[in-house]
């Protein structure tokens, strides 16, 4: 397999601790590059230009990381990370976490193409308010002591979506607003998955 990915896009980082988290890290080729580029061997694979990509053994190419996080957990159920007996549930959290990774996503590239002035536009603002109370649901469902030895879907998603919010907008302080909520994260970011993948 391969999987197309850069080292600052939380929808790739997901992908690419879904794999180590299944074992399957010996078994990919990590092709690093830069959608913002028109990278060539990107856009051959994914015409949108977007990240994550992975190409599966048969030369299927997957983009989007929920789509890639459900066919790795068909194809390899050893370690499930979608459990049948916690679907709903684990969805639910995924669903959330990805509504908070694309509004976090959204306003660092909206401020880099238009000026941190865009996030008083009325699409800046509501996506500001979409963060918090993304944040604050967060910190009502989740606490430390609700953590197994196997991480969820909705775990993966969301630890990943607040260390996004902690690097590319520290300003928003979601540790401080959610105590209970930061102490869930600092036991998911220390499994080796997580270091291995640490934004950069």
């Amino acid at each position: 397999m391969e999987l197309f990915l850069n080292a600052t896009s939380p929808y790739a980082r997901m992908a690419r601790i879904i794999l180590l988290e299944k074992g399957l890290a010996g078994d990919v080729t990590l092709r690093w590059c830069d959608p913002w580029v028109d990278d060539p061997a990107l856009l051959a694979v994914n015409p949108a230009g977007r990240i994550p990509v992975l190409i599966t053994h048969n030369g299927t190419a997957l983009s989007e990381s929920l789509l890639i996080a459900m066919y790795l957990d068909a194809q390899y159920p050893n370690t499930p990370i979608i459990p049948d007996a916690q679907r709903g549930d684990v969805l639910h959290l995924a669903g959330l976490a990805q509504n908070l990774m694309d509004a976090a996503f959204t306003t660092v590239i909206a401020r880099k193409h238009y000026g941190p002035e865009i996030d008083q536009s009325e699409l800046g603002l509501r996506r500001q308010r979409a963060i918090q109370r993304l944040i604050k649901r967060l910190g009502e469902e989740l606490h430390e002591n609700q953590l197994t030895e196997s991480l969820t879907l909705g775990d993966i998603a969301t630890a990943v979506a607040l260390d996004y919010l902690a690097f590319r907008l520290p300003e928003v302080d979601w540790q401080a607003a959610c105590p209970p909520l930061q102490a869930w994260q600092v036991k998911v970011v220390r499994r080796e998955s997580f270091q291995h993948t640490a934004f950069a």
